[in-house]
């Protein structure tokens, strides 16, 4: 428990989610949620300006996908403590997480007293991970993919034919077409479409 007021940064895209969260926070003694964002791409900008202690960070998000801004802040505000939160039970999602300098990793809908206990804990140098994640993760595995694979794949999800998706990346079509067959045999599916489901339903694109 820490004797001063730990100052919390809120970045949640949508408005009704986020007022209720800096509201429950608000109601603990040691909590004050000192600034609000509702795209990933003000997350660094309002973490500066605010001086916080924590981030508390949406994944879905307008601007940077709060895994991105963990990393920005990570990279840029190596001393704010770092809380990613999720709707999506997605065990890929915590590992990129943890990549990107998260300290903690929970569910929305985890109890308001196990939030604020997590901002706590965080602050102390604990890491605080949702236990059912971290135990599909492990059973899930490393992310197969690499960084390349994930770009084509994640290209490709709009149905972009290989010329357009070669254009777009500034790659040749051959290329293009062994990055996908790559990626497809990697997930052990049938198409690219099917790659993509896969991919997304496990966090590695």
């Amino acid at each position: 428990m820490t004797s001063r007021t730990i100052k919390v940064l809120l970045a949640e895209d949508q408005s009704m989610v986020r007022e209720a969260l800096a509201a429950l926070l608000g109601l603990e003694d040691d909590i004050e949620v000192v600034a609000q964002v509702a795209r990933g791409d003000e997350v660094l900008t309002a973490a500066r300006d605010h001086d916080v202690d924590v981030a508390l960070l949406d994944i879905e998000m307008p601007g940077a996908t709060g895994i991105e801004a963990a990393a920005q802040v990570h990279k840029e505000l190596p001393t704010i403590k770092l809380v990613v939160l999720t709707t999506f039970g997605r065990p890929g999602y915590l590992r990129s997480a943890m990549e990107a300098g998260a300290d903690a990793f929970l569910v929305k809908d985890a109890p308001a007293a196990q939030l604020a206990e997590a901002v706590r804990k965080v602050l102390a140098g604990e890491r605080v991970i949702d236990p059912t994640l971290a135990a599909a993760a492990l059973a899930d595995g490393a992310n197969p993919l690499t960084d390349r694979e994930r770009e084509v794949l994640r290209a490709a999800a709009d149905g972009s034919t290989n010329a357009e998706l070669a254009a777009a990346l500034h790659l040749s079509q051959g290329t293009v077409r062994n990055y996908l067959s790559t990626a497809i045999q990697k997930l052990a599916v049938r198409n690219r479409a099917e790659a993509v489901r896969i991919a997304r339903e496990k966090g590695w694109l």
